[in-house]
């Protein structure tokens, strides 16, 4: 008793028929294999080809395959330039075009094979929604590319060497030979930037198989996964084991916990709440810094770090570092994956992290003491913003603003040299509503990295950052300056704080200078009046409330 669509019948069954079933398929399971695929970029390019493979191993599971097909966007392609104001909005179109299609079809069970950023987050908020059996599948990191010097390098290089072109300290050579040899083929950015943060969470929340978030786009054992995906999906069915019964509080804590452990990304922050809301789980910013209080940082990982995800697959994969995280009493053993087990179940006979390796750091002897993400307020972000301190930046820093409008114009600056040591650069206008879409600031942070200023500026904006960012960076400053948060009217020159040991982000302004300054505000025209940028701004909410569409 696996089916849950209602009996086909009158003109439904012909159309079936024409779709090639037979008397017998009719009585089938249906699951429905939604590919994120498209070619126009290394991170989702393969991915039919892997979705025929899932295909495979739900018709040998004895149910019925029924692919189709969602969009996309690539971060990295659509970086700074007015594409980037798509890619949050992606997001959700996902989650609603997945969600339509298994609605309107009434599929009994859910495969979703996504591939860059936004991709996985739409997947589950679909699954979310639907609450019926559900699988991710991953489609995999990409492997580190290599210069024809032999330098290890991933795509975060390219922007980085861009700003260090910028600067004069490489040439147009050495650029070019970054920008060619960077990607080497399928699959997602390699570090631990945002593809990679939502694939090991999501792993760690119990919706993908063991592996699935570590595996490599070009290995054999990825093909082996999405094979097996379709009998894991059987036993779903069997057992009638659905979301809601995986995504549990107690499931979003271990995916929190993995989460800073590796170093993950702040989007991670505005997608797990989303995520979470489809379940019914009240998951706010205030646990993120609850978790962040008490583990610390162990990853060597890009942006911050040497390695690449590869590099963690090679010494046990995401389940190693489960495992250690287990053991050390962190993780909520009881909770139930994709698998039918529990977390202890699925990892009592892995084999732990490799002796010997430096990709993960002890627990006596981390990174960072605490997480690397932390949520701030003060007079810039009474109602919160987002912080991703290493602590190679430091653990404060204080100078006077630099202000700019829009990305556009900070970049600029910069390319004119004109960004001051010991600033606090302010980008506004960049957020859900005033970007719109939220836009990642991975060029400025990159030049300032490239440029050999990551230890002489920090950097605060409205916007949110790419995973592939590092410095002293905040993000996701709320509320927004299109809404009239305090951001809108900090002026050059105004010292700002940001202090990661008190949470606390604060303009030297008193209350009567806030006050009169707003007394001659006004909010700017919205950039968008037709079209799905219209409809997001009229929908989204705020950053600290996930940015999602359907509150």
């Amino acid at each position: 008793a696996i089916i849950t669509q209602p009996k086909a019948h009158g003109a439904s069954q012909a159309m079936l028929y024409a779709t090639g079933f037979t008397d017998e398929d009719m009585n089938k399971a249906q699951v429905g294999i939604s590919s994120v695929w498209y070619s126009g970029n290394p991170c989702n390019m393969h991915l039919r080809d892997l979705a025929e493979d899932v295909s495979k191993g739900v018709i040998d599971s004895g149910m019925i395959s029924r692919q189709f097909n969602t969009i996309g966007v690539s971060d990295a392609i659509s970086m700074g330039t007015d594409g980037m104001s798509y890619s949050l909005p992606s997001r959700d179109v996902i989650a609603d075009s997945i969600e339509t299609i298994m609605g309107g079809m009434w599929y009994d069970g859910l495969i979703a094979l996504p591939g860059c950023d936004k991709n996985m987050p739409g997947c589950v908020m679909a699954m979310g929604r639907l609450n019926r059996p559900a699988i991710m599948v991953y489609g995999g990191t990409i492997r580190p590319g290599c210069t024809s010097t032999g330098k290890v390098i991933n795509i975060a290089s390219t922007i980085e060497g861009y700003g260090a072109y910028v600067a004069g300290k490489i040439n147009a050579d050495d650029l070019e030979d970054i920008v060619k040899h960077a990607c080497p083929g399928p699959g997602a950015c390699g570090g631990m930037y945002t593809a990679n943060t939502m694939s090991s969470a999501i792993e760690a929340l119990g919706m993908s198989l063991p592996h699935s978030s570590s595996t490599p786009a070009e290995d054999h054992q990825k093909r082996d996964e999405c094979v097996s995906a379709g009998a894991a999906l059987r036993i779903l069915l069997e057992k009638d084991l659905k979301p809601k019964d995986i995504m549990t509080r107690e499931a979003f804590e271990n995916a929190l916990v993995v989460t800073m452990a590796l170093g993950g990304s702040t989007n991670s922050v505005l997608h797990l709440i989303a995520m979470a809301k489809t379940v019914d789980v009240d998951l706010t910013i205030d646990d993120f810094q609850a978790v962040s209080n008490r583990i610390p940082f162990l990853a060597n990982l890009k942006p911050s770090g040497k390695y690449v995800m590869e590099d963690l697959h090679n010494i046990g994969g995401t389940p190693a570092v489960m495992k250690y995280l287990l053991e050390k009493g962190e993780l909520n053993p009881n909770c139930t994956t994709v698998t039918g087990k529990t977390v202890a179940e699925n990892l009592e006979d892995v084999a732990g992290l490799q002796e010997g390796q430096d990709v993960i750091a002890s627990w006596e002897k981390p990174l960072k003491k605490t997480g690397h993400l932390c949520i701030l307020r003060g007079n810039l972000a009474p109602e919160g913003a987002v912080a991703k301190i290493t602590g190679k930046e430091g653990d404060r820093f204080t100078g006077p603003a630099q202000v700019f409008d829009s990305e556009e114009s900070m970049l600029e600056a910069t390319q004119a040299k004109k960004i001051n040591k010991g600033s606090v650069i302010v980008i506004r206008y960049e957020g859900p509503k005033g970007g719109p879409g939220m836009p990642e600031m991975l060029q400025p942070t990159a030049l300032i990295m490239g440029g050999g200023l990551g230890k002489d500026v920090a950097l605060i904006t409205d916007g949110r950052f790419s995973g592939a960012s590092h410095g002293f960076i905040v993000g996701h400053v709320t509320p927004e300056a299109q809404e009239g948060g305090p951001i809108a009217i900090v002026e050059d020159g105004d010292t700002i704080t940001i202090d990661s040991t008190t949470n606390e982000l604060r303009a030297h302004l008193s209350d009567e200078q806030i006050k009169q300054r707003f007394s001659n505000w006004a909010s700017p025209p919205y950039k968008a009046r037709h079209g799905i940028l219209h409809k997001y701004i009229q929908c989204v909410s705020s950053a600290s409330e996930g940015c999602v569409t359907d509150a």
